[in-house]
């Protein structure tokens, strides 16, 4: 079953910037890798010249009245298949610290999504050391761009370690692997166990206290990890989902309406469409009991709505959305993410950002039926690539012949497959919510936070509320999940606000769960 594109282009975890095609010869990454002169060389030869780097260097900078002291390495790690032939050289940077009190600190894997897509935003924008300065919702200034100490880093509660995946990043298949091997959701979630627990061994960290962050599909995959890194053993502390899709079809048809309307309606009081502005979380909370109730209930009736009824509801809907009933009723209630996008300031001829409905843009003309881009990601997209290059390559001093990807959307094309062996058995189009309340019922320790933009057009908060309240729990189990939300979009982090907030939240996330 393939997801449809309009779905499939939800999950993108963030800007679709240019994939770099694979230059000839491209061999793992490192200052002792090999370079192949042959446009396509031989397996085995490539195979053989495996080789796992690490550039480890000492940093410091300013934290919280303090200094912390600190050890980068840029790097790969060789992921092998049973059989123990070599797959991919997967690329990481990880940030450690020495322990303060004889216990062994814990360690987070964090990685984003897409499917496609590096983790450079992550990376560079949320908790590592060194953050880019994207603070104001608006286009990045030109280059040099800025960046530097994080004020919310989390590398004084936990050590943490990027991944980006197969294909993506400077992450290259090896041997007789090629990149359809890792093209789909049960192979992604292979080659990030094997990477997670090749790290744990090369590093001696299997004692550590262990914990997941995953953005956007990077949440769909820390759900299926949840139960194949616990077939392996590894025991997790706790999952972090950033901005949550879990199950694809919600995606589509009616819950996929229900489920974005509270973030209409943010989206409709930060841009001033409603007046008198009320309280904002007061607000969002009406209009998710009333998508869950009234609006589901209508358009579960289909057809055998009435007419006084759908005037009632499109008159409701008006009211939170900032769209007039009219253009409602006209789209039968049912306005898709694309169209509101759209609408909402076509009185003045603006586009509003789907990563982030506070970036506006403008586009070819005013009648159009959706944007031709995302004003958010037009707007960091320049200043993320041209950051992290500098950072990972002059700063850092990292040596490769290769070239970073920051994404390999295009290289995947529709060769991503969807379908998924859950712990419940085969499915179509993949829900790993079923495997994270396995992994939850078989480990009643480990705490899930599931952290939310209430401006994300991308992965809406109310489908992240429906997807983990529907894990079937038991309320003893349930009660190891918390819910934050922030007035920021998908990518939360980046709002100086939103960040020091989710950093408090995190902290105590950590001392939970240990």
């Amino acid at each position: 079953m393939r997801v449809s594109a309009f779905a499939l282009s939800l999950l993108l975890s963030s800007a679709a910037v240019a994939a770099d095609p694979p230059p000839a010869g491209d061999t793992p990454a490192g200052p002792s890798a090999k370079t192949e002169t042959a446009a396509k060389p031989d397996p085995d030869v490539a195979a053989a010249s495996v080789i796992e780097s690490a550039q480890p260097q000492k940093r410091t900078i300013p934290f919280r009245r303090s200094r912390l002291n600190y050890t980068v390495t840029p790097g790969t790690l060789t992921i092998r298949n049973d059989d123990g032939a070599p797959t991919a050289s997967i690329f990481y940077t990880a940030y450690t610290m020495p322990t303060a009190n004889g216990r062994a600190r814990p360690v987070t894997f964090l990685f984003n999504g897409g499917p496609g897509s590096s983790t450079m935003w992550l990376h560079m924008g949320s908790f590592g050391p060194i953050k880019v300065d994207a603070s104001i919702p608006e286009t990045m200034a030109g280059p040099p761009f800025r960046y530097g100490a994080n004020p919310d880093t989390l590398l004084d509660v936990t050590d943490l370690v990027f991944i980006d995946g197969p294909t993506t990043g400077l992450s290259r298949p090896l041997g007789k692997a090629e990149p359809k091997d890792f093209f789909g959701v049960d192979k992604d979630v292979d080659a990030f166990s094997r990477t997670i627990q090749r790290y744990l061994s090369k590093y001696g960290r299997w004692n550590s206290p262990k914990f997941l962050i995953g953005e956007s599909y990077g949440t769909l995959r820390a759900g299926g990890l949840s139960t194949a890194l616990a077939e392996k053993g590894v025991q997790l502390n706790g999952i972090v989902l950033v901005s949550t899709v879990l199950n694809f079809a919600d995606f589509s048809g009616d819950q996929m309406l229900v489920n974005f309307l509270p973030t209409y309606a943010a989206d409709a009081w930060y841009h001033g469409k409603i007046q008198p502005k009320p309280d904002l979380m007061a607000f969002v909370a009406e209009a998710k009991a009333f998508a869950s109730g009234p609006y589901a209930s209508a358009l579960q009736k289909g057809g055998a709505i009435g007419s006084e009824e759908k005037q009632t509801i499109a008159a409701a809907m008006a009211r939170m959305t900032g769209l007039s009933p009219e253009y409602i009723l006209r789209a039968n209630l049912r306005v898709n993410p694309d169209r509101f996008q759209r609408e909402l300031l076509r009185d003045r001829r603006q586009v509003i950002g789907r990563i982030d409905s506070r970036y506006v843009g403008t586009d070819i003309d005013g009648v159009g039926e959706a944007p031709s881009y995302d004003p958010q990601a037009a707007a960091i997209s320049g200043g993320f690539v041209g950051a992290l290059n500098d950072y990972l390559f002059r700063d850092l001093g990292y040596q490769t012949p290769l070239s970073y990807r920051p994404n390999n959307y295009g290289g995947i094309g529709e060769d991503w497959n969807f379908q998924h062996k859950s712990a419940e058995g085969p499915q179509l189009a993949a829900d790993t919510s079923v495997d994270l309340a396995a992994a939850m019922r078989q480990n009643p320790r480990m705490k899930l936070l599931s952290v939310n933009g209430l401006y994300d057009l991308a992965t809406p908060y109310g489908g992240a509320d429906y997807e983990v309240g529907h894990m079937a729990l038991e309320p003893s189990v349930a009660a190891n999940i918390t819910y934050t939300y922030y007035p920021a979009g998908h990518m939360m982090y980046l709002d100086p606000v939103s960040s020091r907030q989710l950093t408090a939240d995190l902290d105590a996330f950590y001392a939970r769960a240990q």
